[in-house]
């Protein structure tokens, strides 16, 4: 089933590798926009990935399409020129400079589609930083998310590869707000969004801390929580996380638990006192909550209005009854032939999920298609093919 599709009609062409610039793309393709993909002969070299990186390549590439382009011909050049002279939208994410040495930044591209949106993901927004090479866990590290995910003195990057994620978000948003200009005057223009500003924009709450209290956030382990109850507490099998995050649940969960002296407590009947408190609250309740098996507990709390959470892993999401009972999850059949289903784009537009299935395209598999939309005919084709210039 075909989910919305509000981008369709927006043409898009992307330059990119890796994760923060596929997702730009597999945004767009998903609400609907018509997503070309420009591999190097042979394929992105992201397909082949080992590790923790051989999902790259599935997650973030999902309805494109795909052609293959050697760069270093005239001829290959000549094809990316027409592509992007017919292109609303470009995104790409290689090193500061390296699309301008082929004649394919902005400023020479705008020359022949001023109606382009040209979309640049890097490592930081211009500064003294913004030659350097960035990774995720560069910008983790550098911004201060890496050094609040982990225990003083041990910084941890976050569990995924949350940062290059959130900065093609942000490529998104820019995307979209200059569409809505380029409507009012018929131009486009350079979007640009970075890891290293995208981080320290997630950490900004530690800064704002920082200047409401003149004292400085600690990491997240070691934190002094906004709220007495919001932990992980260990059950009798697995662990399960609870919040108790009002006034109004801590009378709910008293009640819920039968904690009648907890409750008679009037001292701490109010949050902050509470956190103040929490010393001699939660041995009380974690000695509680481990009389429970995890079901027994989910199932106490169930329907309750009490936030909890059990604690899942990526491989439990594939049969998660809430994902699969709509939209949640997409069948994509791999290169392979494996089919598999991976995340659909998290919104709902108007109740509907943007999820539709589909094939990962082999890299080319898009080529003739591609050239015949730009003039090419079938000897043309033919000889391109024949001199690798294409693929």
């Amino acid at each position: 089933m075909t989910g919305p599709t509000p981008l369709a009609g927006l043409k898009v062409v992307e330059f990119t590798h890796m994760v923060m610039g596929p997702a730009v793309g597999a945004i767009l393709a998903s609400l609907g926009a018509e997503v070309i993909r420009i591999e190097p002969m042979g394929g992105d070299r992201t397909r082949t990935l080992v590790g923790s990186g051989s999902g790259y390549f599935p997650m973030y590439n999902r309805h494109k399409k795909s052609i293959c382009l050697n760069l270093k011909s005239d001829k290959g050049l000549e094809i990316a020129k027409k592509l992007a002279e017919d292109a609303d939208i470009l995104v790409e994410n290689f090193r500061p400079g390296a699309l301008d040495r082929l004649g394919l930044g902005y400023e020479a591209l705008s020359k022949t589609n001023e109606r382009l949106i040209y979309c640049s993901e890097k490592g930081f927004l211009p500064g003294p930083y913004e030659n350097r090479t960035a990774l995720d866990e560069v910008a983790q590290m550098m911004g201060g998310l890496a050094y609040m995910t982990g225990p003083p003195g041990q910084p941890l990057r976050a569990g995924s590869s949350v940062i290059d994620v959130a900065g093609g978000m942000f490529g998104v948003i820019g995307i979209l707000a200059a569409v809505e200009e380029r409507h009012r005057t018929g131009k486009g223009q350079m979007v640009q969004s970075s890891l290293f500003e995208t981080t320290v924009y997630f950490v900004g709450q530690h800064m704002a801390q920082k200047a409401v209290t003149g004292k400085a956030a600690d990491p997240m382990p070691a934190r002094i929580s906004a709220w007495a109850i919001y932990d992980v507490f260990q059950t009798k099998d697995d662990p399960v996380f609870i919040g108790v995050v009002t006034d109004a649940l801590w009378q709910k969960f008293c009640e819920l638990f039968n904690l009648d002296d907890l409750w008679a407590d009037e001292s701490i009947r109010e949050n902050n006192n509470r956190v103040a408190a929490r010393d001699r609250i939660m041995p009380q309740i974690r000695k509680l909550i481990s009389g429970y098996t995890r079901d027994e507990l989910i199932a106490k709390l169930e329907g309750t209005g009490l936030p909890f959470a059990p604690i899942g892993r990526p491989e439990d999401m594939f049969e998660d009854p809430h994902l699969n009972s709509g939209d949640g999850l997409e069948e994509t059949i791999l290169t392979n032939g494996t089919v598999t289903k991976l995340p659909t784009l998290p919104i709902a537009m108007d109740g509907k999920r943007p999820s539709q299935s589909f094939t990962m395209p082999e890299p080319g598999a898009d080529i003739q298609e591609t050239l015949a939309s730009l003039g090419y005919d079938d000897k043309a084709i033919e000889e391109l093919l024949s001199t690798a210039t294409v693929g």
